[in-house]
């Protein structure tokens, strides 16, 4: 373990190697995707590979055995594989706040074993597995009363980031394995907007708060929490309750900070506690993943941290020419900083996955969208590219003729799962769609790679008119197909702990810690001194000339 403690002087740079500079040559190629295909018949078959119910090929990326070969040792050359164990074994893998990212540790089996100074992670992990446990079997079974008697009936999470993209990704995903009445909702815009429209449709006397903060500090969080206390606390004053009664009835909250919990009025037994080495967008496996517990049952979520565990070992022991994650973002370091392939999409066929690709958003951009490396060095090369994504057949009617006849190089992760409807009762139309959503996914992948030459028996495909030239499908777009045998909490579990591990190869290569947001704290900062200013008058100079006469326009019209 000592020698993992200090990564900041222990890890080579990959910007160094050899390797590097090689691919900055392979890169210079004009690499076309038909070609490749057309000089190698088992093509496909040598450019996929599978863990657990996750199929992937990426034979749709521009690459050949060199490259791959290259990028192979790309990452043993900054010592990947040391990183890795690092992270698994709490090293102090986030150095610019000096902590341990042991996201992967929140799904450990209670038999694992994992001591990081001193403290039993697992045993401390289960503890809080076992409160979730106790509190969401409470709400489940109506035992759960608020301040009029009546059982729970709504649960509202209240968070923002990866306190809210988690649960409702996942919550969303797995919806068809619910099973209780007991519905949830998810707030975390700052304006108002969505808890203004749920609140005219919830009864106070029935809806349970989950007030969902690292910090218990994020402006955007509680002054939700505080119109939501507003709005229980005029319908309990009419009644018998009290503004104890009403917090201790129908609020929870998740933090680590259990002294601004006990400020706010979160009673002690309802407060879940997180640790500094969670950081929120890989924090859905922890206590923040109540109120998927609560949708869907303890024994469920805890095949949702299972799947996501089976990742985790596949990532720590597999050969890195079959490791999915070590693939997926070594292909994602191809692209963006050697191709420069700025811009990456994320196309799921399959509604159930609606809220992954803003998920993935935060998860890849908040990690990697860096400038500087771990030693405070400014980079000189491209690092994470940007990313969107949509339902696929929502984004053909969107913005899939940029990626079909656009200027611009997108990568594209086209992601889909093989079996569904078998257990509907009739199921053949519902089968139809899905198969026609699935024939969907691999044509557009199909016609993004090759172009006009993909339908050459297609009228439209030929060019030779004037008119025919509108038609015209250059291909060679890159992507990867990921097929899920089946969308089930495992399988969700796989696929998420998949991308986060993308995303920890991603910044291992380019030498960046994937593991803080410093990004986002001065805007914060910002804001407040804007806040404080709008309830004064404005004073010349204060701000930039365009901030203060916006703010003049605003207080003409409040």
């Amino acid at each position: 373990m000592d020698e993992l403690k200090d990564n900041k002087k222990g890890f080579t740079s990959a910007r160094s190697s050899k390797h590097w500079q090689q691919l900055q040559t392979l890169a210079k190629q004009q690499w076309s995707l038909a070609s490749l295909f057309a000089q190698d018949a088992n093509r496909a078959t040598r450019f996929s590979t599978q863990a657990g119910a996750l199929y992937m090929d990426y034979s749709k990326q521009c690459i050949d055995e060199e490259v791959l070969d290259t990028l192979l040792q790309l990452a043993v050359s900054c010592e990947l594989s040391v990183r890795v164990e690092a992270l698994m074994q709490g090293a102090m893998v986030n150095t610019s706040e000096q902590r341990a990212a042991l996201h992967t540790a929140l799904r450990l089996p209670d038999t694992a074993a994992l001591q990081v100074e001193g403290q039993d992670v697992v045993a401390d992990v289960h503890h809080s597995l076992a409160q979730v446990a106790r509190l969401s079997e409470r709400v489940r079974h109506g035992t759960w009363r608020g301040f009029s008697g009546k059982a729970v009936t709504d649960v509202v999470n209240i968070g923002v980031g990866g306190s809210d993209l988690g649960p409702l990704m996942a919550t969303n995903a797995l919806d068809e394995w619910a099973d209780t009445e007991i519905e949830v909702h998810f707030v975390s815009n700052m304006d108002g907007t969505q808890l203004d429209n749920l609140l005219r449709h919830l009864n106070p006397e029935t809806t349970l708060f989950i007030i969902s903060s690292k910090s218990f500090g994020t402006v955007d969080t509680l002054s939700n929490a505080k119109t939501a206390l507003s709005w229980l606390l005029a319908t309990a004053k009419l009644r018998a309750g009290t503004e104890d009664s009403v917090l201790r009835r129908h609020f929870i909250g998740i933090s680590a900070n259990s002294e601004k919990m006990n400020a706010w009025g979160i009673h002690p037994e309802h407060q879940l506690q997180l640790w500094e080495w969670v950081g929120g967008r890989f924090s859905l496996w922890s206590a923040i993943g109540l109120a998927i517990a609560i949708r869907i049952g303890m024994p469920r979520f805890k095949e949702l941290l299972s799947g996501a565990h089976s990742m985790d070992e596949h990532f720590a022991e597999t050969d890195f020419a079959e490791n999915l994650p070590v693939l997926l973002g070594l292909l994602a370091v191809w692209n963006s900083t050697f191709l420069q392939v700025n811009a990456h999409t994320v196309l799921p066929y399959d509604g159930r996955l609606s809220y992954l690709p803003s998920y993935l958003t935060q998860l890849e951009m908040e990690s990697n969208g860096k400038s500087v490396t771990q030693h405070g060095n400014h980079i000189d090369y491209d690092t994470c590219p940007i990313l969107w994504g949509e339902i696929g057949s929502n984004a053909q009617h969107a913005f899939y003729q940029l990626l079909h006849q656009g200027t611009q190089q997108v990568s594209c992760d086209f992601i889909a799962c093989v079996r569904r409807y078998s257990d509907k009762v009739p199921n053949a139309p519902l089968q139809q769609q899905h198969e026609l959503s699935l024939a969907n996914c691999l044509a557009q992948s199909r016609v993004l790679a090759f172009g006009n030459t993909a339908v050459a028996d297609i009228a439209c495909a030929k060019a030779d008119s004037e008119a025919d030239k509108y038609k015209y499908y250059r291909g060679n777009q890159p992507s990867t197909t990921l097929l899920i045998d089946e969308l089930t909490p495992h399988s969700l579990g796989a696929l998420i702990a998949l991308y986060e591990h993308k995303v920890y190869v991603m910044a291992s290569v380019w030498d960046i810690n994937p593991f803080d947001q410093w990004g986002v704290e001065m805007g914060k900062q910002m804001a407040e001194s804007v806040h404080d200013a709008m309830q004064y008058e404005v004073d010349e100079g204060r701000f930039d000339t365009s901030t203060d006469q916006l703010l003049r326009h605003i207080k003409r019209l409040s």
